[in-house]
Parts: structure tokens; sequence; C-alpha cells
């Protein structure tokens, strides 16, 4: 549905110049929900704005439903963003207008006639649960309303693509779990493709099939979510999933770690339990196998979407032969295995 090929964007030239996307492809599939996360400055809006060529890209080709946007004159773009849906972060509605008149206004502005605009509002209200908020103004409304007008005025156009520039980042997490679940539901009951940009993991937990990694301007690392939050593929991504589960141990420990093991050292290590491992004691036939002590210094298991993830941190205690022997156990079995460092027994 969405297709990036060399997408980039330069702005300025000469030593001045600033590289706000290096040339990406990418490719979102008919209803899917596409994440891409990354930091302040990675480049997020500037890929989501590339996509319906808010920013036009400095080279490349931008494809949507099957028509290269990158080709198009001005009047013909125009009437194919009309398949494109875009909400912010801070919602951009029209104080002057009612929540119906917000809706309603891109299908005035497309020519579309009074009677038809009420038919095709007012089921958009219903959607998006502003059936009683028809005659309010945006300055009666709190912020999750808000978002949710933005919402029913870009799908009033009927998009096929919806994009999501930051849509929660303005919002408590009540409300951002509430605008998520009608993410959820808008995908779900119109077949809408979304593509959304976030800083926050747990937007993309919640409702994406899929995730992308930026950095620096590059598409670091895809994934489907469960594979990324599970077993991610770059150092970034275990950044980004360590910070968002908050697992680390003891800054007191980590004082004491050095980064090479010795003879009188023994690891520390982070395990990623999915699949089978989840409910598989592990731990206990791994000390009794390998015949070291274990100790858990802290453990976790969330679910993501349809997957068990479990989590935890412990030290491996032991001859530097058992412990290494008890690593390559680990490393055997259904799970991530991370050595975080390594700690003086004597210590």
């Amino acid at each position: 549905m969405i297709t990036l090929e060399n997408v980039s964007k330069t702005y300025g030239s000469g030593p001045q110049a600033v590289h706000a996307l290096k040339p990406t492809d990418l490719h979102v599939a008919q209803g899917e929900i596409y994440g891409v996360i990354g930091l302040s400055g990675a480049g997020k809006s500037t890929l989501i704005r590339c996509v319906n060529l808010l920013e036009r890209p400095t080279t490349g080709r931008v494809v949507v439903d099957g028509q290269e946007l990158t080709s198009l004159g001005r009047q013909a773009l125009n009437h194919a963003r009309h398949r494109i849906g875009m909400i912010f972060q801070h919602f951009n509605l029209l104080s002057s207008r009612t929540v119906f008149d917000n809706v309603a206004l891109p299908l005035e502005l497309m020519g579309v006639a009074k009677r038809e605009i009420r038919e095709r509002v007012q089921p958009l209200l219903d959607l998006t649960g502003l059936s009683d908020k028809h005659d309010k103004y945006p300055a009666e409304l709190s912020g999750g309303q808000k978002q949710r007008v933005a919402i029913a005025r870009a799908l009033a156009s009927r998009p096929k693509v919806l994009l999501c520039d930051e849509a929660t980042s303005a919002l408590d997490p009540q409300t951002t779990q509430s605008i998520l679940d009608l993410l959820k539901d808008i995908n779900r009951k119109l077949g809408l493709t979304i593509l959304l940009i976030t800083h926050e993991m747990e937007v993309v937990k919640s409702i994406c099939h899929k995730v992308g990694l930026i950095s620096a301007g590059k598409l670091v690392e895809e994934a489907d979510v469960g594979d990324f939050f599970t077993s991610p593929s770059t150092r970034l991504g275990r950044e980004f999933l360590n910070a968002f589960l908050e697992l680390d141990p003891p800054q007191a420990l980590i004082d004491r770690m050095e980064a090479k093991p010795g003879p009188q050292t023994h690891p520390v290590v982070r395990l990623a339990f999915t699949g089978d491992a989840v409910s598989t004691p592990l731990i206990s036939r791994l000390a009794r196998d390998c015949n070291v002590d274990v100790s858990i210094l802290e453990a976790k298991v969330e679910s993501i979407q349809d997957r068990t993830l479990g989590l935890m941190i412990a030290e491996l205690i032991g001859p530097q032969e058992k412990t290494q022997q008890a690593l390559a156990y680990l490393k055997s079995h259904d799970l991530q295995v991370e050595v975080l460092g390594h700690v003086r027994r004597n210590a």
C-alpha cells in the first residue's frame, strides 16, 4: 500500500547541507499498522511527511495505493492526497468551527454537496465516540476528544492510508490508550493502512504489526513487533527495549562490573525467554546440570500482543569453567542471552 524506494531528504547544499533522511526503502502492506520509532531528531517526521509529499523527497519514489506520487503534478497530487489522511500531535483544529464543521472541512474543500456532507460526517462522529459533541467547539473539549475530532476529520475523505505524526505524544497515558484502541478499531473495521511515528515504545507494543527503527536519518532495523520486543537485532534496538522494560542490574553491581572475564570473576547476564522457554524450568535445570549457583537480581513477564516474554537479570556464580558451560547451556535453548559484564567473586 505504501512503498518508499531510495527516498531521501536533504535541506540546503554544500558543507551546510542537512541530510535529514538518508536513502530509505520501506514497504507497508495493505491493512497493516506500521510504527516508526526513534529518538528526537532521528528523521521520523521527515520520513512520514515524505509519504504525502508535504516534504518533497530529494531522491527516490513514493508509491501509495499503486500510484507514484513523486511523478504527479500539483493538481493530480492534491487529488491523490484525498486518499491519505493525516493526524498530528497538536490536533490542528479550527477554534471557530464546531466539531461537526471541523470534520466536514475537507469535504467542503473537495466541493461535496451539503446533504452528502451530513450523511458522511455523522457516521464518523459515531465511529469516533463524538456523537454528543456535534455542536461543541474545540475549547470545550479535552485533549483526547480533540484528537478524536482530528481522526474523524482525517477519515472524512475516505482515505486508504492514515499517517499519524506523534498523535498521542500530547496526551496522558489513559487517554493515549483510548486513542490507540480507537485506531485499532478503525484499522479493523475499515481495513485502513496506518503508518505512525512515535518515540513511545508502549504505542508500538499496543497496536503495531511491524516496526522500523530509525537513527540519524537511516532505517537501521525492521521487524515484526513480536520479534523486535523479544530479540532486537541492533544495539540501538536493545537500548530502546531495555529502557522501556526498565530491566537493568542494580547500580552498585554495575559499578563493580568489568568488561572481560577473568579466573576470579563470574558473569552477569540478561536473559529473554520466549515460546516454550517461558514455562520451562531452565534455571533450576541449569543450576543442577552445570553445578553453578544462580542469583536472580530482577525478573518480569511481559505480554507482547500474542506473545509472552520473560526477562531476567542474574549472576552465574561458580568456577569459570562451570559458568562458561552454563552460558553455552543457555544459548543452546530458545532464549536470548546477553552478558552484561563480569563481577569479581571476592568483591
